[in-house]
C-alpha cells in the first residue's frame, strides 16, 4: 500500500541501522512525491524514492542556522493542500523527542490529514545492540525516556530530579551528552547512588557504535575522556551492568572496520549488505556504472541465432541477466540453449545461469579465461559456431584460444562499464578506510582516476584476482589481500581472514 495524494506520513526512520527501518516506511518512501527529512536518518534510507520527488532537507546541523519547526509545518500543509503525497521523515520515532506531535497538531488545525508511522525509537534499539537490557526481571520493571536537553527558551526545568532519582528502573536519557555533568549531579544531589552503572552509547546502531561504562558518579569523566560525541544516549540503572555479559555487536568480526565497495551501484547492494551484517562501516564509491548495449543490431542478431551456436560462453553475472533480457526481446527462452555446451567463468555466473534454469555444462576451478581456455579442451569446436557473450571492454584470450583451434568466435558485446563519479560525501567518508576492494580492473581505473590523490593511502586493497591485482599495480598502488577464489565470495573469504590478523586503526 503506498502513499495517498494530500496526506502527510510523519514517519520514523529508526535509530539509524537501515535494517531497522520498517517496510511501510520504505513503502511511502518509494511513493511519496516530496520527503522532507531530518539529519538523522538512516545511510541509504532515501535511496528507494522515486527519480520524480522532491527530496527536501529540513534538518538541523552545527553551527548552520535550522529551518523554524512552523515553516517546516507550513511546507508540510502547503504540500498537501497542492495534492501531493507528503512524507516527513525524522530519525528514531516521530512522538518520541520528535516533535512529530506538534507538527501532527498544526496539521490537524489546517485541516490537512495525516498518518503516523512509528519508528524503532534509539532508547531500545541503541541499548539492545550495546547488550543492554532496558528492563530485566532481576534489576528493572519499568524504564523511563528523558531529555537530557531541554528547551533552551524555558525559564525553569520541566524535569523533576527527585521522582527521576527515586524512579524505581532504568532512565534513559536522549541528547544527554553535553549536559551530561550537570544531568549525572542533579541525580547524584537528588539521592540516586553515584555507584550505580551507567553507561553512554555513541552513534547507536551503526556501524561506528561505541558504549562506554562507568559508575552514575564517573560517566561524565569517561565520556570526556573518551571523547564520545552526539548523537549518543545515556543509560542510568544497574540493567548497564549485563553489557559485560550481553555484548554481541562487538563481536562480528567487522566491527569497527570501514570497507570501501567499488562495485558498481546495481551490484554493490547485496556485498554492501553483507559486509554490514557482519559489522562494517560500507562507504559505496561506484568506480563504474553498467550500460547495456541489448539493442544494438549484433546482440539481436545473435539472440536471434542463438540456436545455431554450439558453444556459448558467458563471462559474469551481468551478461547472463543480459543475454536472457534478449533473448526475451527475440522472443525466445532457455529451451533455445538446449543444443549447445554452456561454459560461465566462475560460480557467480554459474549461479545466474542456474537461476534461467541453465545448469553450466564447464565451470573452471580458477576463474580467469585462461583457465577456461583449458576446461575447454575436451569440447569440440573446430568448424563449430561458438558465441562469447561478455563485456565491451574485455581480454581476448578467449576468443583467439577458440579460433586457434578452429572455431568460428561471434564476440558479443551485452554491456559496456562506464565511469562512474563518486559523490564528495562519499569521497570524505572513504578517508579514514580501512579497507578499499576492487572487482574488476575498471574498477581500479576508474577509481584511482576519479579520486586522485584523495584515495585512502592507510587503507588495505583487497583484490578479487590476478587481472585487478595488475591494474592495482599499475596504477602505483599495492595489493595487500587477493582473492584465492576470484569472485565476491572470494573477496570477503579474504577480507575476513585479513581482519583477524590486522589490529584495528
Amino acid at each position: 500500500m503506498g502513499s495517498r495524494a494530500g496526506v502527510v506520513y510523519l514517519v520514523g526512520a529508526g535509530p539509524g541501522d537501515p535494517g531497522l527501518m520498517t517496510a511501510r516506511s520504505l513503502d511511502l518512501i518509494a511513493s511519496a512525491d516530496v520527503v522532507y527529512y531530518d539529519r538523522l536518518i538512516p545511510p541509504g534510507a532515501l535511496a528507494g524514492a522515486r527519480e520524480e520527488a522532491e527530496l527536501i532537507y529540513v534538518g538541523k546541523q552545527p553551527g548552520v542556522p535550522s529551518l523554524p519547526q512552523e515553516e517546516i509545518g507550513e511546507r508540510l500543509i502547503e504540500g498537501a493542500q497542492a495534492g501531493r503525497s507528503v512524507v516527513r521523515l525524522k530519525g528514531g520515532d516521530p512522538f518520541v523527542f520528535g516533535r512529530g506531535g506538534e507538527e501532527g497538531e498544526a496539521l490537524r488545525e489546517a485541516g490537512v490529514e495525516f498518518e503516523v508511522v512509528p519508528g524503532v525509537t534509539a532508547g531500545v534499539a541503541a541499548t539492545a545492540y550495546a547488550g543492554i537490557p532496558v528492563t530485566h526481571r532481576d534489576d528493572a520493571s519499568a524504564v523511563a525516556f528523558v531529555t537530557g536537553h531541554e528547551d533552551p527558551t524555558k525559564t525553569e526545568t520541566a524535569l523533576d530530579w527527585e521522582a527521576l532519582a527515586a524512579f524505581p528502573g532504568t532512565l534513559v536519557f536522549y541528547m544527554g551528552v553535553r549536559r551530561l555533568a550537570e544531568n549525572a549531579a542533579a541525580l547524584i544531589a537528588a539521592g540516586r547512588d553515584p555507584e550505580q552503572p551507567a553507561a553512554a552509547v555513541e552513534k547507536g546502531t551503526m556501524a561506528a557504535q561505541r558504549t562506554v561504562s562507568a559508575t552514575l558518579g564517573t560517566i561524565a569523566e569517561a565520556v570526556e575522556r573518551e571523547a564520545v560525541g552526539a548523537p549518543a544516549l545515556i543509560v542510568v540503572g544497574p540493567v548497564a551492568a549485563r553489557r559485560e555479559r550481553l555484548a554481541w555487536l562487538e563481536r562480528r568480526p567487522l566491527h569497527g572496520r570501514v570497507v570501501v565497495v567499488t562495485r558498481a551501484r546495481a551490484q554493490a547492494s547485496g556485498f554492501a549488505a553483507t559486509l554490514r551484517e557482519l559489522g562494517a562501516g560500507v562507504v559505496e564509491l561506484p568506480a563504474i556504472r553498467i550500460e547495456s548495449r541489448i539493442d544494438s543490431a549484433e546482440v539481436r542478431e545473435a539472440a536471434a541465432a542463438i540456436a545455431e551456436y554450439s558453444l556459448v560462453c558467458l563471462t559474469s553475472p551481468n551478461g547472463v541477466r543480459l543475454l536472457f533480457e534478449a533473448l526475451g526481446a527475440a522472443g525466445s527462452d532457455a529451451r533455445a540453449l538446449a543444443g549447445a555446451t554452456v561454459a560461465a567463468i566462475g560460480p557467480g555466473t554459474a549461479r545466474a545461469l542456474a537461476e534461467h534454469g541453465i545448469v553450466a555444462d564447464v565451470v573452471p576451478e580458477r576463474f580467469v579465461a585462461e583457465a577456461l581456455v583449458e576446461s575447454l579442451a575436451a569440447v569440440e569446436v573446430e568448424g563449430r559456431q561458438v558465441l562469447i557473450a561478455r563485456a565491451a571492454e574485455a581480454r581476448d584470450v578467449l576468443p583467439k584460444a577458440l579460433r586457434e583451434r578452429g572455431a568460428e568466435v561471434d564476440v558479443v558485446p551485452l554491456y559496456e562499464t562506464v565511469p562512474e563519479q563518486p559523490g564528495a560525501d562519499a569521497v570524505e567518508a572513504a578517508q579514514g578506510a580501512d579497507y578499499v576492494t576492487f572487482t574488476s580492473s575498471s574498477t581500479v581505473t576508474n577509481l584511482t582516476e576519479a579520486l586522485g590523490d584523495r584515495f585512502p593511502g592507510s587503507a588495505r586493497i583487497v583484490s578479487i584476482g590476478p587481472v585487478t591485482s595488475e591494474a592495482v599495480r599499475a596504477a602505483g598502488l599495492v595489493v595487500d589481500v587477493e582473492a584465492e577464489r576470484h569472485d565476491v565470495e572470494g573477496l570477503l573469504a579474504a577480507l575476513l581472514a585479513d581482519a583477524r590478523v590486522q589490529p584495528q586503526q
